[in-house]
């Protein structure tokens, strides 16, 4: 995966000089938590996996402070057993999102529910990741002087523009190397930059996004996700569940 690390290494880099005024704090993980990153990458990421399920950007809570895509603390902590290693030298931080690593005490709800999921199904983090890996289709988090998290499609279109051409990049870049069978946007947003920037070539399907601020979501965000998967073909119902 060395060619991988280079290749988000630069888009890091890249999206890193782009300016967004719109916005009070940006925050970048695959900065200065890189390290914590490549160890995802080096011990998870293998080629040819069966899905990529793709986020939209980090949360305040997750990958922000993890570096792992919807990085809740407890799953990056105890279930991937994966180290949080933070180099904050010159990084400028929101007064109301500090950066605290595994110290965060908040909890990023749609981190908890999808690696539960995932957890629950498949139990160990080999079995998963034989077949499966995550990633987002925006490496940076965006957030209002209020604290109010900010996400890319959100953002003006002078802004969002360059930010999106380099993720669309990115992204296949991802899919180039990693080769997954099918993309799965987690929530619509990621489905639609994988439509457009993918092509009818590449098998993609859509889950119901984990985010709180969905009423949907709230009603039992695993079973219908789940469902979601076992009818698009790319889940197989589970043994107990079959007739």
């Amino acid at each position: 995966m060395k060619e991988l690390i280079h290749q988000l290494e630069s888009l890091s880099r890249a999206v890193g000089k782009l300016e967004f005024p719109s916005v009070h704090t940006v925050y970048n993980p695959l900065e200065y938590a890189w390290a914590s990153h490549v160890e995802y990458i080096s011990r998870f990421a293998s080629p040819q996996p069966s899905v990529l399920f793709l986020g939209m950007n980090p949360g305040p809570w997750g990958m922000a402070q993890t570096g792992i895509p919807f990085g809740e603390i407890a799953a990056v902590r105890d279930w991937m057993k994966l180290p949080c290693e933070l180099m904050l030298d010159g990084v400028e931080q929101h007064p109301k999102r500090p950066l605290l690593g595994f110290d965060c005490t908040r909890s990023e709800v749609s981190g908890r529910r999808i690696w539960e999921l995932f957890g629950e199904k498949y139990k160990t983090p080999s079995r998963f990741f034989r077949q499966h890996f995550v990633y987002n289709y925006c490496p940076l988090v965006f957030m209002a002087e209020s604290g109010k998290n900010i996400t890319p499609d959100q953002l003006p279109a002078k802004e969002a523009k360059p930010l999106m051409a380099l993720c669309d990049d990115g992204l296949r870049d991802l899919v180039c190397l990693l080769a997954p069978k099918t993309v799965v946007g987690v929530g619509k947003f990621a489905e639609a930059r994988a439509r457009r920037c993918l092509g009818e070539e590449q098998a993609i399907s859509c889950i119901l996004h984990p985010s709180p601020a969905s009423p949907a979501a709230n009603r039992g965000w695993a079973p219908q996700a789940e469902a979601q998967l076992i009818a698009a073909g790319i889940w197989r119902k589970r043994r107990s569940d079959r007739d």
